[in-house]
């Protein structure tokens, strides 16, 4: 009997405890704009961008992920998956570099039976906005001030982050000094996380790296390197949805990255070898992994953490009459953009989805944290995503929301802490009230 994932799934049923002090948080993210000369208040702008509600893991599921992500980094070296899944990639993700990409992030449901690894992003979200909420966490309960007592500190999770970007820069450049920084986004200041962009900023700029936030068309290309003002541009942190950079604007750091004038992280390669949602295919299938020389321990986990996934191809008929059971992802795309439950589309939808190029993946619908608060019960459906680098988890954080797919726009919902319940002890828990 796993007495940990009782209690996990327990606590996520029954405990009303919010953990995270929103209004000191709001102020801190308030002050971050209005030192970069944005004006007005979180709470109006980006109501639903944070919640105060934690959700609780079973340690075995955890270290699951910390499985799941470190298997993936070593796939990720083998020459023989790099031949494969490079293949059916642009000339422009076969560049060779050193550098692994920063912030990937690894996206869970969390099932009875384990989590499942339902995508990679190599342009994932959230991470600095989450370190400033571990900074503003408010214990709830005797139980629960002890257990945060124990966890990990925001400043060492800072400095792991500050460290991928300088391991990054290492990597290409050993013993050059790092001058400057780009964020570059399309048009920056209207993205919906453009405050954590600002987080971002001060972070890399509190560890002396010149940090700027840019729009691509604000880049030049010099004939030594790429510049910003005229200031020196080493490192462009990317968190462009134009993955193979082929659109026009993007041209400067399309031509950074090809012919290594500035280090382009994530990057191209990255994309293609851990993001490309064709890939889960061949990691959901333990044949194909064999084929590839993959271990047998290896296949078999991920057999078990990612879900059944396929192009989608092949006589349509079928796949309509089996539309229930999947999940359908345009393989290009990003986020929730496109994507649809096999069992809520229409016939136009489908003719859409079998004209296109997309993938199906094994319906596996996420876990669900219920609270009780003021106004109300409510039930949340609950995304985890391991925020990673070079195979090492750095960070974990839920998001939880309502509807078919994640979103920034339930009363409630947003970013919220995870937590381990490993060191939490069920009887203290009974006598706070908590369960």
């Amino acid at each position: 009997m796993n007495t940990s994932g009782n209690l996990a799934a327990r606590l996520n049923r029954e405990c009303d405890c919010r953990v995270t002090d929103l209004p000191a948080l709001r102020r801190r993210v308030d002050a971050a704009l209005e030192s970069v000369g944005r004006a007005g208040s979180l709470v109006e702008t980006h109501p639903h961008l944070f919640s105060d509600i934690p959700v609780f893991l079973d340690p075995g599921h955890v270290a699951e992920m910390r499985s799941v992500v470190a298997a993936m980094e070593g796939i990720t070296q083998s020459p023989r998956y790099q031949q494969t899944v490079l293949a059916a990639a642009p000339a422009i993700a076969r560049l060779p570099r050193q550098a692994g990409g920063a912030m990937l992030g690894f996206d869970f449901h969390i099932r009875d039976d384990g989590p499942k690894l339902i995508e990679i992003n190599t342009n994932a979200g959230g991470a600095f906005a989450n370190l400033a909420a571990l900074e503003s966490r408010s214990p709830c309960c005797e139980p629960v001030e002890g257990f945060l007592a124990a966890s990990p500190a925001a400043r060492l999770l800072e400095e792991a982050i500050v460290d991928m970007f300088r391991r990054e820069w290492q990597l290409e450049r050993p013993g050059e000094r790092l001058r400057g920084i780009a964020i570059v986004d399309e048009n920056p200041a209207t993205q919906y996380l453009y405050p954590e962009f600002v987080l971002a900023k001060q972070l890399l700029e509190r560890h002396g790296m010149e940090t700027h936030i840019v729009d691509p068309g604000q880049l030049d290309l010099a004939e030594n390197g790429v510049r910003f003002r005229g200031q020196p541009i080493d490192m462009i942190y990317n968190r462009l949805t134009d993955f193979y950079l082929r659109e026009p604007r993007n041209r400067v750091v399309s031509d950074a990255w090809e012919k290594n004038l500035a280090l382009v992280t994530p990057n191209p390669r990255a994309h293609a070898l851990f993001a490309d949602k064709r890939n889960l295919a061949l990691l959901s299938d333990p044949g194909a992994l064999a084929d590839l020389g993959v271990d047998t321990s290896t296949s078999t986990l991920l057999a078990r953490a990612v879900p059944s996934t396929r192009a989608v191809e092949g006589t349509p008929e079928k796949w309509w009459e089996d539309r229930k059971e999947w999940f359908f992802k345009p393989w290009r795309g990003f986020g929730s953009r496109g994507t649809y439950r096999g069992d809520k589309i229409t016939r136009k939808v489908f003719g859409e989805i079998v004209a296109g190029e997309y993938v199906a993946q094994k319906l596996t619908p996420p876990g669900e944290r219920r609270h009780t608060g003021m106004d109300g019960s409510r039930t949340f459906k609950v995304d985890v995503r391991c925020y990673a680098y070079a195979g090492t988890v750095q960070l974990m954080a839920a998001r939880l929301y309502q509807g078919q797919t994640t979103n920034f726009r339930t009363a409630g919902g947003g970013f919220a802490p995870v937590y381990s319940i490993e060191g939490l002890d069920l009887e203290n828990l009974r006598i706070a009230g908590c369960i």
